[in-house]
């Protein structure tokens, strides 16, 4: 029986996607600097790509802030303060939220029959903001972000930290769900607990993380948890 529900954050409650380019519009704006669709698409590919060197621990989050407007200044050309577009940028995202459709939804339905936690690799001062600005932290148990705790999912290290001030923690009564396969699946698989990739963009797995259980709907999470006994 599942009494334990990890969450992620980012594009599994919260439409990180959204909340990205309109922030990411905004800095530019401020900058002085036209937010073309070109720039704005670019960067998405620029970040996720500095964010998958983070879980492999091959970059810091500071140098992920940074590295990503830095890259796309340079292949634009553009003359801009990498530091300055960070700071404006997680300004803005932490202003706000926007959720990914039923979760609101969810939250309040598991709430009170489990106990419910965020597991996030977001920066602090965005997730923070966002928690605050969408009102459901109430909901949860806890809150587990890497920056806070010096850990990145999927690194086993990270839910060691989470694990710890869970009561009565056990394995087999905790399910992580999320969207991505190398944080969240990997991250649960490398402390066995079972998993729920919410593949809400109907991507193809062709890689060697399998969850145990795939959606493509929030909607579904309640029926598995239920259903495992």
């Amino acid at each position: 029986m599942i009494k334990n529900v990890l969450f992620d954050l980012d594009d599994t409650l919260f439409d990180f996607h959204k909340a990205e380019r309109n922030a990411l519009k905004k800095t530019l704006l401020k900058l002085g600097i036209t937010p073309t669709e070109e720039l704005l698409s670019r960067y998405s590919e620029i970040n996720l790509a500095q964010w998958k060197l983070l879980e492999k621990g091959l970059l810091t989050r500071a140098e992920v802030k940074t590295r990503r407007y830095f890259i796309l200044f340079k292949e634009f050309g553009i003359d801009a303060s990498e530091t300055d577009a960070a700071k404006y940028y997680e300004n803005f995202l932490s202003i706000g939220h926007i959720f990914i459709p039923g979760a609101e939804e969810l939250i309040k339905n598991l709430y009170g029959r489990y106990r419910l936690y965020i597991v996030s690799n977001g920066t602090a001062v965005v997730q923070d903001g966002r928690l605050k600005s969408s009102g459901i932290a109430k909901y949860f148990d806890g809150i587990f972000i890497s920056e806070k705790i010096g850990f990145n999912k999927p690194d086993k290290e990270f839910f060691d930290v989470c694990f710890s001030k869970i009561p009565d923690f056990s394995e087999k009564e905790t399910v992580i769900v999320g969207d991505s396969l190398t944080s969240d699946i990997a991250g649960g698989k490398n402390v066995g607990i079972i998993t729920i990739w919410f593949n809400g963009g109907h991507n193809i797995n062709d890689g060697d993380i399998v969850p145990d259980y795939e959606i493509f709907s929030l909607s579904d999470v309640q029926s598995i948890i239920e259903s495992v006994v």
